[in-house]
This record gives structure tokens, C-alpha cells and sequence, in this order.
């Protein structure tokens, strides 16, 4: 094969799920060295897999150590981590950039509504300061395609964000206000208010700038800063195109082309039983120029709908900056 085999709108139910993961496997083992290479070590190829649980999934170090890739030729867009860990950063390589687009477009659409009723703030001082960024590059896009005079980046400037926050609500205009954790408690620390019309969500990482938080912990300050009875969450990271979202107590859910399971702490290659913690794996079909098969450092619960939770992340893990905290 030479070019990606998978379309969002083909991804309706688990029966197509399931067939479209299969053929993205052979393809990528046929096309992708590096995912080959792993697959082959594990002595595992096409002719044994027969179903998503056999699937090997690729520890998602590669993405800092190898160039993950299953299209070649000339890429339009490479993604990178933050270096917070202090230990490299991940690249994702990216030759159609349409398939990010339409992925992280569809993906909010199902969980949010169209993207024109909302008034999108992104406080994203982190993300902003560096280049790379994949979830800068999702905001912009949506910022864009919101078309809301009001919509744009914020980086340290609280009191316009304020400001602007004060008119949206007086207006009542849908909004959403989205955050790396460390901004949003600056934020609601130093100008709290009583939201009615925003939604408030985190998308994780302290980024060394303040002490870790549970969940709990983070998402009590939030409420209470913006007034608010929930705090929305976003799960994404540089190795992936897609992303889920939560909106209260930290359960995520995906989008048809996205499914997450566990497996053993211990034994990698054993699934952890549901709703029990275990590491978390990840197929992104919308992954198909790199690898759609991925074994996080992510501790987790994935429930019997599909729905899961992040708990925090292995010890000797690195920190990266997607909506993980310590457990």
C-alpha cells in the first residue's frame, strides 16, 4: 500500500471499528519500519491478528527515539512535546494535515455542536511560547472556524481575559474557556467570577510551574474560582491526531475512531480487567501516517460503554502536559 486506508466517515459502529483497526495494522506493519521492527521482535505479523485484542500497540517512547512513520515523502507539519521532563521530545510527523483537521473538527462537533455557536478563549502561555504545538495548532483552528469576534489566544494579559469574559456573560454567549491547569488556577485565583454561559476546561500540565493536584483537588479550585458546578477536560498529546473529552468527573469519552483499553501493569502484552487500573492503550485511526496502535504511561479505568479515566501516570514516567496528575 502507499497511501492511508482510513476515512472518518467510515467509523460508525464497532464492526467497522474493528475492521478498520485490522486493515490499519497491516498496513502499517507493511509500510512503517519502526512499528514493523517492534511487531516482529514481539514475533507478531498480520497472519496472527485476527482482533483488536491482539493488536501489538507501540510504546509511545518511539515517538521521541525514532521517526514514527507508515507514508513517506514530504511532510507539511511536524508536531513536538514540551521538553518539561527534560528528557528529548516527541515528534509526529505529519504529511496530510487534513487528517488532523478533520479529525479534531469532527471530534468536537459530537461532543460540543458546531463550533460556530461557541466564543472560543484559549489560555495557553505554555504552548504558546514554543512551536510545535499540536493542541495550538487544533485552537487556532477552531478559533478561526468559530468566527466569533471574541474568540482568540490569551498569554498573560488576565485582565483583558477578564474583561472579556465579563461581556460574553452579560451578552450570554456560549463560551468556551479553555486552559493548561497552572493558567486557569493563576486566572481564578486572581480574578474570580460566576460563570453561567463559559465552560471551563483544562486540558492538564503544570508544566513545572506549581505544585501537582489530583484530579479532584484541581477541579474543586476551578469550580470554585469560575463559579462553576463542572470542569470539562480535554485528553489529547503530541503522538495523537485525535482527542477525547470529559465533561465532569474526570470520565473521558472518545470519538467513534478512537478507542481506549487497559492492560496489566505488570505484563504489557495482557489486558487488565475493566474497570480496574491498568495502562492505558490507544487506537487513533486517525494516526494512519505514523501508528495508530499506542501503550501510553497513562494509569487508567476504561468502563464496559468505552468511557475512561486517567489516574495519574507510572513512576520514572516523563511529565508530559496532557491532563495527567499524580494519583
Amino acid at each position: 500500500m502507499e497511501k492511508a486506508v482510513f476515512s472518518l466517515e467510515e467509523v460508525n459502529n464497532e464492526k467497522e471499528f474493528e475492521a478498520l483497526s485490522l486493515a490499519t495494522f497491516q498496513f502499517q506493519y507493511e509500510e512503517n519500519s519502526v512499528y514493523r521492527s517492534f511487531c516482529d521482535l514481539l514475533n507478531i505479523s498480520p497472519v496472527d491478528v485476527n482482533s483488536l485484542t491482539q493488536i501489538p500497540h507501540l510504546p509511545i517512547q518511539f515517538f521521541k527515539s525514532h521517526e514514527v512513520r507508515a507514508v513517506q515523502g514530504k511532510v507539511s507539519t511536524c508536531f513536538s512535546s514540551s521538553a518539561t521532563s527534560g528528557q528529548g521530545t516527541s515528534k509526529h510527523f505529519v504529511q496530510d494535515i487534513s487528517l488532523y483537521q478533520k479529525s479534531f473538527r469532527k471530534g468536537f462537533a459530537l461532543q460540543y455542536g458546531e463550533v460556530k455557536q461557541w466564543a472560543i478563549l484559549a489560555l495557553l502561555p505554555s504552548y504558546l511560547e514554543r512551536e510545535g504545538s499540536s493542541l495550538v495548532y487544533m485552537m487556532d483552528d477552531l478559533i478561526g472556524q468559530s468566527n466569533h469576534p471574541a474568540s482568540g489566544f490569551y498569554l498573560n494579559d488576565f485582565q483583558a481575559l477578564y474583561q472579556q469574559l465579563r461581556e460574553l456573560e452579560k451578552a450570554k454567549q456560549s463560551t468556551l474557556l479553555l486552559g493548561v491547569s497552572f493558567a486557569l488556577l493563576d486566572f481564578a485565583e486572581q480574578f474570580p467570577m460566576q460563570l453561567e454561559h463559559t465552560i471551563v476546561m483544562e486540558t492538564g500540565g503544570m508544566k513545572g510551574r506549581r505544585k501537582e493536584l489530583v484530579r479532584e483537588e484541581l477541579h474543586a479550585c476551578l469550580q470554585k474560582g469560575f463559579g462553576v458546578e463542572t470542569i470539562h477536560s480535554e485528553y489529547g498529546m503530541t503522538e495523537l491526531l485525535s482527542q477525547a473529552y470529559s465533561k465532569g468527573n474526570g470520565v473521558f469519552n472518545c470519538p467513534p475512531w478512537m478507542k481506549v483499553s487497559a492492560r496489566d501493569i505488570n505484563d504489557p502484552l495482557s489486558p487488565a480487567a475493566v474497570g480496574k487500573i491498568g495502562r492505558l492503550n490507544i487506537i487513533d485511526l486517525a494516526n494512519q501516517e505514523s501508528c495508530a496502535f499506542i501503550a501510553t504511561d497513562d494509569l487508567g479505568r476504561v468502563y464496559p460503554d468505552g468511557s475512561f479515566e486517567v489516574l495519574g501516570r507510572l513512576d520514572a514516567s516523563d511529565i508530559r502536559g496532557c491532563n495527567l496528575m499524580v494519583y
